[in-house]
């Protein structure tokens, strides 16, 4: 692990200087046969760093793990949460390491993280590492939201290691190199509070309100500041995902950002018809995570921060719990941001739209109807050109009576095609360019990517990456990549 002096990267240490109990020093494993598969250009120069160099053999001795500048201290960070609902007290980075903190061109300090570089103590079963579909697959999904204008944990880099991973069957192996604002979750709160140490949870909240939200630290109570904060971003981030119809797939409390940055993209897809009740996670056998459900969770795992964060509310209990109930009216910014936002989609003010957003939302789910395309054509159907909207209900008469009162209220065409997207990650096609990049075919994630990453202008020749998945597909279910 020597440094050399072509290394430019002046990765700091703050989390582990600061938070000392929640990061176990660790080094990431040596991949026999390292091998960039993509490299995230742009999001290097806005990190500062030299993709040229990043594509060398020391640049990718960084990518993964076992070149560490001065400054840093890899880490495994530690963390608590519930899972599906059930506590785990001690989870952590298992197959993950913190290199450090860099300061990106616009001043903002961004996480460095690899995710697959090998066992650390967290591990417990796991072999603590990852396949090249699954990484790539965060890496195609991240930086598609990134495109979508959803606050998201970006992707900087998938190297290939060489290394097999044996899963249902053998596959080959892979790291991502994943940028984030900062790794903090709920869970990381929990862990802190379940130590019962008031002290390292003040630490924790401080570290936190420095980092994001720094007007907390001037307020009369500045953890329930903090909390207030994490709310509203919360409600925010899940607000715009219900818009663009994700379904994150696994939203345990480990999974929710104190930044308000998606993160963790394992069993997570893209509704395609619309239904509420949409589940693609192979082991979410009750829906508790299901598209529809996840405003509600969402509120749940918020109640799990307040709980950890209660001591550094009152020391009186009762006058605590008084503050969170108070702070939890934080999250009616969802309901105001899902209506501005729905309105927009149907190109109105927000008084014109509410009205007759349910009864949309009806007959999409009645007709099975794609959400991502029906919301596109409409735009359309407000410049006069309503047969391919129409054409997706069983029953068009009722649409046509729908649209009639929609269009006396003049929706605005330009302003519809500003949030609704042409092009998303859509599910077969992402299977499509996973299957080929495992068989070292990366052609179709090339194309793919050039299509999500500017999903809203229309563009010659990729019509197929805008069209809902072939009837054959069938049911789709998706995997965590453990």
């Amino acid at each position: 692990m020597s440094v050399t002096p072509d290394i430019a990267v002046p990765l700091q240490d703050r989390f582990s200087r600061e938070l000392p109990e929640l990061a176990v020093p660790w080094k990431a494993e040596i991949p026999p046969d390292p091998r960039l598969l993509v490299l995230n250009e742009p999001l290097a120069v806005e990190l500062g760093l030299d993709p040229a160099w990043l594509r060398s053999g020391d640049g990718l001795r960084f990518l993964v793990g076992n070149l560490v500048p001065d400054g840093a201290a890899p880490v495994a960070q530690a963390y608590a949460g519930h899972q599906f609902g059930g506590y785990v007290p001690r989870l952590g980075d298992g197959r993950a390491l913190l290199l450090g903190e860099v300061t990106d061109t616009h001043g903002r300090l961004r996480d460095i993280h690899l995710k697959g570089s090998g066992r650390t103590p967290f591990a417990r079963a796991g072999d603590g590492l990852a396949a090249v579909g699954p990484m790539l697959r965060e890496y195609i999904i991240s930086e598609a939201m990134h495109a979508l204008g959803v606050p998201t944990t970006r992707s900087l880099a998938v190297v290939a290691t060489g290394r097999p991973v044996e899963r249902d069957t053998v596959l080959p192996g892979a790291l991502l190199v994943r940028v984030a604002s900062s790794h903090l979750r709920v869970g990381s709160f929990q862990y802190s509070s379940a130590t019962r140490d008031v002290e390292l949870l003040r630490r924790l909240a401080d570290h936190a309100i420095a980092r994001h939200y720094p007007h907390a630290a001037d307020a009369e109570r500045p953890y329930v500041a903090l909390f207030e904060s994490v709310v509203a971003a919360q409600a925010s981030l899940v607000a715009k995902w219900m818009l663009i119809g994700f379904v994150h797939g696994v939203m345990n409390t480990d999974n929710v950002t104190i930044s308000g940055e998606s993160i963790d993209y394992g069993p997570c897809a893209f509704m395609e018809a619309y239904d509420p009740d949409t589940v693609f996670s192979s082991i979410d056998y009750w829906g508790r995570y299901a598209y529809g459900n996840q405003p509600t969770i969402a509120q749940w795992n918020l109640a799990r921060f307040a709980e950890a964060l209660l001591p550094l509310f009152s020391e009186d209990p009762n006058e605590g719990v008084a503050l969170a109930e108070n702070a939890f009216g934080g999250f009616q910014h969802y309901q105001t941001a899902w209506q501005s936002g729905m309105a927009a989609k149907l190109g109105l003010a927000t008084d014109k739209a509410t009205p007759l957003v349910d009864e949309l939302l009806t007959l999409l789910h009645e007709s099975h109807v794609d959400y991502t395309s029906f919301f596109r054509h409409l735009g359309d159907a407000a410049r006069g050109d309503a047969e391919a909207a129409r054409g997706r209900f069983v029953d068009p008469a009722r649409f046509d009576d729908w649209a009639t009162r929609w269009r006396a209220l003049g929706p605005d065409a330009k302003l519809m095609d500003r949030v609704n997207p042409i092009y998303i990650p859509r599910n077969h096609l992402v299977e499509e360019a996973l299957a080929a990049a495992t068989a070292n075919d990366l052609e179709p994630l090339g194309h793919l990517l050039d299509a999500i990453t500017a999903p809203y202008t229309a563009r010659p020749g990729l019509e197929r990456y805008a069209a809902p998945a072939p009837v054959d597909f069938g049911v789709y279910r998706t995997f965590c990549g453990t």
